[in-house]
């Protein structure tokens, strides 16, 4: 009978791995999609790589935080009801999944967890409380910084690193010799295959700490009860490559195409932002909100672009002057020269709606915090009658 649950709970474990790729592989590679440097199972295959070495190095820390500390007494973790924190895990993040809408796994998880917690009187309001904090704190972090970058800084950034990207792949196949050689495309400029080379190693740093943080989220309630980290980290991880294959297109979709338009220049801002919150959180064993903060860096970013503009009423004696009233990016092409902030020409850049989609913006943050309510509700509820009526 152990033997049949502890299957069941390795099933469920599968399922809660499976929408973790498909949830967290739309803010790892989402900017390089929509920038045309990978495509969608490209991503997919980094995502599988790089997450398993973070999952099996750093990812440890996070898994022994939520299996362990973040209740008072381990014992609550049983086979039984492992299955069923997993089984709200994993509900829940389908429905995000479902939606298009990439779901924070950490927050997903660890209200199950609390759930569990609070229903057995056994939360450590200590632990939990020192991650709320950071999880209320990172993502304004990212969404200010990337705003203020997008506002004030992109411009000059872009004149930096923007890189022209022009028709066709890539890299190219020279089959003149006995062996073919990988080439750059017959389009491809070398400023725009080391950028491209840095969007995509950035995507990879990013699945990297998605590994370090959200393998727990798969794994914790069973590592509590007893099985062994090693099987568990492996099969989450074959999950999560599954996830990452296959419905982790929509989200794909979503974070790189509709929220915001993301050149090549504003995707390396996002990936670099946001990858190195995450990675001081997992730094000091913080399952970091990995989705969230990925989420809000590029909202941030495409709202500052599309706000990027000054109003000028009064004069210097009192004299009155026309509004000035100029929105978002200027300059997105290498080598051309940024103007100063109010000197612009509001016929040659893109308008607010071509940058900031308040419409999936709030899709996006609906969902996010209605998929956490909905595994930490569901797993109180539970808990709660089954310790009145069965234990």
């Amino acid at each position: 009978m152990i033997g049949g649950l502890l299957l069941l709970g390795f099933a469920v474990a599968l399922f809660v791995g499976f929408n973790i790729g498909g949830s967290n592989t739309g803010p790892a590679f989402g900017p390089a999609v929509g920038a045309g440097v990978v495509s969608k199972l490209f991503a997919g295959a980094l995502m599988s790589v790089f997450f398993f070495v973070g999952a099996w190095t750093i990812g440890r820390r996070v898994v022994n935080t939520l299996g362990r500390e973040l209740v008072t007494d381990p014992g609550v973790f049983t086979i039984e009801t492992s299955i069923v924190v997993l089984f709200f895990i994993g509900g829940a993040l389908f429905v995000g999944n479902y939606a298009g809408v990439p779901a924070s796994t950490s927050m997903t998880a660890v209200g199950a967890i609390a759930g569990l917690g609070v229903a057995a009187g056994e939360l450590n309001w200590a632990v939990m409380g020192e991650i709320a904090v950071w999880w209320i704190v990172a993502p304004l972090v990212g969404f200010w910084v990337s705003g203020v970058v997008g506002r004030y800084f992109y411009p000059t950034i872009n004149r930096w690193v923007a890189i022209e990207q022009t028709d066709g792949s890539l890299l190219a196949l020279d089959r003149s010799g006995a062996m073919p050689t990988p080439e750059l495309g017959p389009n491809t400029t070398r400023r725009e295959a080391v950028g491209s080379v840095v969007v995509i190693s950035i995507g990879c740093l990013m699945a990297f700490s998605s590994g370090t943080s959200n393998i727990a989220n798969a794994i914790a309630p069973l590592y509590g009860a007893g099985v062994d980290l090693n099987l568990l980290i492996l099969l989450g991880c074959g999950a999560v490559t599954i996830g990452a294959l296959t419905i982790a297109r929509r989200t794909l979709d979503t974070l790189g195409n509709d929220i915001t338009d993301l050149p090549l220049t504003a995707a390396i801002v996002v990936a670099v932002i946001s990858s190195g919150i995450v990675i001081g959180l997992s730094a000091i064993g913080i399952p970091a909100s990995f989705v969230i903060i990925a989420t809000m860096s590029i909202v941030g970013l495409g709202w500052g672009r599309a706000t990027r503009s000054i109003t000028v009423s009064e004069g210097v004696r009192g004299e009155k002057k026309p509004n000035v009233s100029v929105g978002a990016l200027t300059a997105d092409e290498p080598g051309e020269e940024a103007p100063d902030i109010g000197e612009e020409d509001p016929e040659s850049v893109p308008s607010a709606a071509d940058l900031f989609n308040p419409e999936t913006t709030g899709r996006v943050v609906l969902m996010q915090n209605v998929v956490p309510l909905l595994s930490t509700a569901g797993a109180y509820l539970t808990f709660r009658l089954l310790f009145a009526f069965v234990w």
